[in-house]
C-alpha cells in the first residue's frame, strides 16, 4: 500500500523513464533528472523505476547518497559500483584509492569498469538524492551523462528541488546540453489523489474527516503516509479517531511528527527557522505581504528577498493556505504544531521579541505588537508598557473583557514607576472584581493604596478598593479603607472632602453605618459647608428627598446651584450622580438623562467607581418612569441569572450591571432585577417575572441596601398582579419597615404606602386603606410633583369612593396630564372611569377607559391594556377596544400637535404653543406616524387630507397570551395597578 501511495498521480514519470529505457537499449543512452520537493515521493519513483527496468531484462545499479559522504571522495560513485562484483571480474582488480591514482585517473577507472559493464547487456544507473552527493562524485556523473549517448545505458538521478531560503547550489545538469538529459519535476499530490490516498486507508471515512486529513498532508506523500499511520494506530476495533487532532501530542506513535521534523532538517536551518516563525506568528492577523516577510526575516535571521518566494511555494506545495484576508498560514493546525514543536520555549521567545520589536518600529498596530508580547519574555523597555496599555484600551472599548484582563497582568511585568503601577494595578483590579469572582482584584486594589505616588491615585485606589468591599457587603471595611487615608491627605482638603462623600455614599449599603455617615456629612455642611463640597451638599439635598423634608422645585433649585459651582474632576461625577437622582424623581426626565450622559462620559467603565452604577441605576429608573419596558428587558442583565441561591444573580452578563460584568454580583438583587420584574408584568409576562422573582432567595441575603427594598416592591407588584393581595402585602410593609429605618419616608423612592393601600381595599380593608393612602398623598405634597401627587390621590379617590372618591380622581387625572407621566396616567385614567362607571356615569367612563387602552397599547403595557378593556365591559361598552389605527385612533392632544406639524410648525414650536415638552411632542408625534401608517413628517399633510369616516376601527389585542394571562386576576390586582417607579 505504502508504494502504491507513494506512486499516486506519478504515471507520466514512469512513461517517461520506460521511453527513455528503450530507447537506451538502443544504445542510445540519457540522463533521466526526476527533481522533486520533500516528500514528493522522489525515492519510491526511483524504485519503482529500477523494478520496472529490472523487470524488463535490464541490468540495474543502485546508489543512495548520503550528506555524511559529502567529504569522501567519490563516494557516491563507490556506492554505486562497489556493489557490482562482476566489475572485478572483468578489469581484474576494482579501482582503489589507495593506488595513488590522481582524480582524473581514478575517474577515468571507474568510467572504464561502467563501460565494461554495460558492453554485456543494457544498464540502469539509479542514483537517489543526488544532491548529496560528494563533489567528485557528481563531476563523474556529469561526465557519465555526456558520454554515454553511444551506450546501452540509462543514467536516472532524483534531485531535491524546491524553493529554499538559502539559494541552492547549481543543480547536476547545470553545465549539460538540454539533449543530453530529460527533466521531470515532481508535483505536489492534487486534492483528489490526496483523498484518494486517504480513502484507500480510511475508506469509511466522512467527506470533512478526508479534507482534515488532506490538508494537515499539505498535498505531500511523505507527511500524509506518515499521518495515515499514526491514525491507524489510533483506529480501535474498526472505529475512525473522532476526528483529526490539531496537536502532535495526541498522535501516536508520532510517526506524523517525525516526518514534518525531516521535511525541515531537509530544507536547512534558514528555512526550517522561517517555517516556524511562521507557526509562531500564524493565528495572530499579522499583515501579509512585505510585511509579514520581512517579519519573519527578521525572526529567524535571514535575507528577507527570499521569504516572499518561499510563502508563494510552500502554498503550492499545499503546506500553506491562505486565509480569507489573504495572510498565508499553515493548512492545518496540525502541521502547524508539528513545526513550531521543533523550537524551545526560550527560541520562541526571543523570536516573539523580535517580532515585537520590528512590529513596534515601523508602527504596526498596538494589538498585533501587544500579541507578540504576550509570549515574548520581560522586554524591560519604556515602549512595551505603552503598547499593551493601549492594546487593553482597545479590547475594552470592544468589551473584549478577558483579552483586556491578559494584556493588563503581563503589562505589570515590565517594569514602570510605582504611579503607573498603581494605575494598572486599579484597572486591573476593577476588573478581575467585575469579571472574575467577587473577591478577585481585591488584593490588585489594596497594593495600589499602599503604593507611593500621588494622593490622588491613592484616592482614586482607595475609592476603586472601597467599592469592591462594599459591593461584597463589607461596608464597614470599606469606609475604614476611606478613612485611613485621611492621614496622607492632611495637604489636601479637597481630596479628604472628596473621600467623605464617597463613604456617605457606600454607606447605602448598611443602615447603621449610613446613618452615621450622613449624621457627620450633615453636622459639617452645617459648621462649614466648604468642607462637605458641592458633591456632598448634593448628598445632602437627596438624603432631605428621601427623608420627606423638602420640595421638589426647592431640591432642584439647591442642585442647579450646586452644579454652577466650581467642581474638582475627581468629585465630578458624586455630583453629576446625585443631581441626576434628584432630577430623576423631580420628574425632570431630560434633564436628568443629560445629567447622566454627562456623568458616564467622563467615567472609565473599567475602573471600580461608586458612582458609575449609580449613574446606570439613575438611567434605569428614568426609563422606567417613561414606561421603556422594552428596553429595560433587552438588557440581559436585567432578566438572567436568577436561580442560584443567595446570590440569584450568578449568570448575569450585560453592562448595566457592571463594566465588563459577568460575576461582580452582590449577596441579594440589584436595581435592575426590580425594573424587570416590574417590566415584565406589565408586559403581561407574569411567569417570567415569577421565575425571575423566585430565583433570589431573600431568606440567605445579609444585604440591608436601598436595592433589596426596591426588589421587594417589584415583587409584591407581581404578587398582586398575580391574585395575591396578601403576599404581595406582605412585601410592601416590609420594604415600608425597611425604608423608614433609612429614615427614606418619602413616595419618590418607592411608593409602597399607595400599593399596600390597593391591597388592603383588595382584602376589604378600606379603612387601612385610607389611612396609608392619605399618608402617601401627605408625603407626595410635600415633594409636590406630578407622578408621586396623582398616584397618591387616584389610590385615596379609590380608597374614598362616592362623590368625593370620583373628585380626588379627576385631580389625579388633571395632575397627571400636566405632567405627561404615562406610566401613571394610564391607571389615573382606569381609575377615573371605574369611579365613573361606579356612579352611573358609564357614557362619560369610555372616553377615559378608551384613552387608557390606547396609551396603554402605545406603551406595549399588556397587563393596563387588559384591565382598561375590561372596565370597558363593565361599563357596557360594546366594543372591547379602542381605535389603534386611523385618524380616529388619534387623541385630542395628537389631533393638535399633528395639525400644526403637517402646517410646518417645529417640534420646538409647537411645545411653546401648546406648553408643553419638546419630548412630549416627539412622542406624540411618534405615535401618530404608527397609526397613520406613515413613516416620516413630510406625508402627514397629505395623510390627514385624506382621512375619511371609513378609518378602521380595530379590536385587535396586543399580546393576546399576556392580556389573557392578566385579566384572569383582575379583581386582585389594585396594587398592580397603582405600579410607581
Amino acid at each position: 500500500m505504502c508504494e502504491l501511495a507513494a506512486l499516486r498521480e506519478r504515471r507520466a514519470a514512469l512513461d517517461l523513464v520506460a521511453a527513455e529505457a528503450d530507447r537506451a537499449r538502443a544504445g542510445s543512452g540519457r540522463l533521466v533528472l526526476l527533481r522533486g520537493a520533500t516528500g514528493t515521493g522522489r525515492t519510491a519513483l526511483l524504485e519503482a523505476v529500477a523494478e520496472q527496468a529490472a523487470a524488463r531484462g535490464t541490468r540495474v545499479l543502485r546508489a543512495r547518497c548520503s550528506p555524511e559522504d559529502s567529504e569522501v571522495s567519490f563516494a557516491a560513485a563507490l556506492r554505486l559500483l562497489l556493489p557490482g562484483a562482476e566489475f572485478a571480474g572483468r578489469t581484474g582488480r576494482f579501482p582503489d584509492v589507495s593506488d595513488g591514482l590522481d582524480d582524473r585517473t581514478y575517474a577515468a577507472q571507474l568510467w572504464q569498469n561502467l563501460c565494461s559493464f554495460a558492453a554485456d547487456s543494457p544498464l540502469l544507473v539509479a542514483v537517489d538524492d543526488v544532491h548529496f552527493a560528494d563533489e567528485l562524485s557528481r563531476r563523474w556523473f556529469v561526465e557519465v551523462a555526456r558520454r554515454i549517448d553511444r551506450l546501452p545505458l540509462l543514467l536516472v538521478v532524483t534531485e531535491r528541488g524546491q524553493y529554499d531560503i538559502d539559494p541552492p547550489s547549481d543543480g547536476l545538469a547545470h553545465a549539460l546540453s538540454p539533449t543530453l538529459v530529460r527533466t521531470h519535476t515532481l508535483a505536489p499530490l492534487s486534492t483528489d489523489g490526496a483523498a484518494q490516498m486517504v480513502r484507500a486507508d480510511f475508506g469509511d471515512a466522512s467527506p470533512d474527516w478526508v479534507e482534515d486529513c488532506v490538508r494537515a498532508g499539505g498535498k505531500s506523500p511523505l507527511l500524509l503516509r506518515a499521518l495515515l499511520d499514526d491514525l491507524r494506530a489510533e483506529e480501535r476495533d474498526g472505529t475512525l479517531p473522532a476526528s483529526v487532532p490539531d496537536t502532535c501530542a495526541a498522535l501516536y506513535p508520532g510517526a506524523y511528527q517525525a516526518a514534518v521534523s525531516w521535511w525541515l532538517d531537509s530544507a536547512g536551518p534558514a528555512t526550517a527557522g522561517v517555517a516556524r516563525a511562521l507557526a509562531a506568528l500564524d493565528g495572530d492577523g499579522t499583515e501579509d505581504g512585505h510585511g509579514l516577510a520581512e517579519l519573519l526575516a527578521r525572526m529567524a535571521g535571514v535575507d528577507s528577498a527570499r521569504v516572499p518566494g518561499w510563502l508563494t511555494a510552500m502554498t503550492r506545495l499545499g503546506l500553506l493556505r491562505p486565509d480569507p484576508e489573504g495572510r498565508p498560514g499553515y493548512a492545518h493546525p496540525l502541521l502547524r504544531d508539528a513545526v513550531l514543536s521543533g523550537w524551545s520555549s526560550v527560541r520562541r521567545q526571543a523570536a516573539h521579541r523580535t517580532a515585537a520589536e520590528t512590529m513596534q518600529r515601523r508602527g504596526d498596530r498596538a494589538e498585533a505588537v501587544a500579541r507578540q508580547l504576550l509570549r515574548a519574555p520581560v522586554v524591560g523597555v519604556t515602549w512595551a508598557v505603552g503598547v499593551l496599555l493601549d492594546a487593553a484600551a482597545l479590547a475594552l472599548r470592544d468589551a473584549r473583557t478577558d483579552d483586556a484582563l491578559v494584556l493588563l497582568r503581563r503589562a505589570l511585568d515590565e517594569p514602570m514607576p510605582a504611579a503607573r503601577r498603581a494605575t494598572v494595578l486599579i484597572e486591573l483590579g476593577s476588573l478581575e472584581f467585575a469579571a472574575a469572582r467577587s473577591s478577585a482584584g481585591i488584593p490588585r486594589l489594596a497594593e495600589a493604596t499602599r503604593l507611593p505616588g500621588a494622593a490622588q491615585d491613592r484616592v482614586r485606589a482607595a475609592v476603586a478598593l472601597g467599592t469592591a468591599l462594599a459591593r461584597q457587603g463589607e461596608t464597614r471595611a470599606a469606609v475604614d479603607v476611606l478613612r485611613g487615608q485621611d492621614e496622607h491627605l492632611t495637604d489636601h482638603p479637597d481630596l479628604a472632602r472628596l473621600l467623605g462623600t464617597a463613604s456617605a455614599l457606600l454607606s447605602d449599603h448598611d443602615r447603621s453605618i449610613r446613618e452615621e455617615a450622613y449624621h457627620w456629612l450633615s453636622e459639617t455642611a452645617e459648621l462649614s459647608p466648604e468642607a462637605v463640597g458641592p458633591a456632598g451638599q448634593a448628598l445632602l439635598v437627596r438624603y432631605d428627598a428621601t427623608a420627606g423634608r423638602t420640595s421638589a422645585d426647592a431640591a432642584m433649585r439647591r442642585i442647579r446651584a450646586l452644579l454652577a459651582e466650581p467642581v474638582d474632576p475627581l468629585a465630578e461625577p458624586f455630583l453629576l450622580g446625585t443631581a441626576a437622582a434628584v432630577a430623576q424623581w423631580a420628574d425632570e426626565l431630560d434633564e436628568a438623562e443629560r445629567l447622566v450622559r454627562r456623568g458616564l462620559a467622563g467615567q472609565r467603565p473599567s475602573l471600580l467607581h461608586p458612582m458609575h452604577l449609580a449613574l446606570l441605576n439613575v438611567r434605569a429608573d428614568i426609563t422606567a418612569a417613561r414606561g421603556g419596558y422594552g428596553e429595560l428587558l433587552a438588557d440581559p442583565s436585567a432578566r438572567a441569572g436568577a436561580g442560584t441561591g443567595a446570590g440569584g444573580a450568578e449568570g448575569i452578563t450585560g453592562r448595566t450591571w457592571w463594566p465588563g460584568g459577568a460575576r461582580s454580583q452582590p449577596s441579594g438583587p440589584a436595581n435592575v432585577h426590580a425594573h424587570a420584574v416590574i417590566a415584565l408584568v406589565e408586559t403581561g409576562r407574569t411567569q417570567e417575572a415569577a421565575r425571575l422573582a423566585d430565583g433570589f432567595d431573600l431568606g440567605l441575603t445579609r444585604d440591608d441596601s436601598w436595592e433589596l427594598n426596591r426588589f421587594l416592591y417589584a415583587r409584591g407588584v407581581l404578587r398582586a398582579a398575580c391574585g395575591d393581595p396578601a403576599g404581595a402585602l406582605d412585601d410592601f410593609l416590609e420594604c415600608g419597615r425597611r425604608q423608614a429605618a433609612r429614615d427614606v419616608v418619602s413616595p419618590v423612592v418607592t411608593p409602597w404606602r399607595s400599593a399596600a393601600a390597593e391591597c388592603r381595599l383588595a382584602l376589604g380593608e378600606p379603612q387601612d386603606a385610607l389611612d396609608l393612602a392619605g399618608e402617601e398623598l401627605r408625603l407626595a405634597l410635600v415633594w409636590n410633583t406630578p407622578r408621586p401627587v396623582g398616584r397618591a390621590l387616584r389610590v385615596l379617590g379609590t380608597a374614598t369612593g362616592g362623590r368625593r372618591g370620583l373628585e380626588l380622581a379627576d385631580r389625579a387625572v388633571r395632575t397627571l396630564r400636566e405632567g405627561a407621566v404615562a406610566t401613571e396616567l394610564i391607571p389615573a385614567l382606569i381609575a377615573q372611569g371605574r369611579q365613573l362607571v361606579a356612579a352611573g356615569e358609564r357614557s362619560r367612563a369610555r372616553d377615559p377607559l378608551r384613552e387608557a387602552a390606547e396609551r396603554a397599547e402605545r406603551l406595549g403595557a399588556v397587563r393596563l391594556r387588559a384591565l382598561a378593556e375590561e372596565a370597558l365591559r363593565e361599563g357596557g361598552s360594546r366594543r372591547a377596544a379602542t381605535a389603534l389605527t386611523g385618524w380616529e385612533a388619534l387623541t385630542g392632544s395628537e389631533r393638535r400637535i399633528a395639525a400644526l406639524a403637517a402646517d410646518g410648525r417645529t417640534n420646538a414650536e409647537i411645545a411653546e404653543l401648546l406648553h408643553l415638552a419638546r419630548r412630549t411632542v416627539e412622542t406624540h408625534l411618534t405615535s401618530t406616524y404608527r397609526k397613520l401608517g406613515i413613516r416620516r413628517r413630510a406625508e402627514l399633510a397629505t395623510a390627514l387630507t385624506e382621512r375619511s369616516a371609513e378609518a378602521t376601527e380595530t379590536t385587535e389585542t396586543t399580546g393576546a397570551a399576556g392580556a389573557t394571562e392578566a385579566t384572569g386576576t383582575t379583581e386582585a390586582t389594585g396594587a398592580a395597578g397603582a405600579r410607581g417607579t
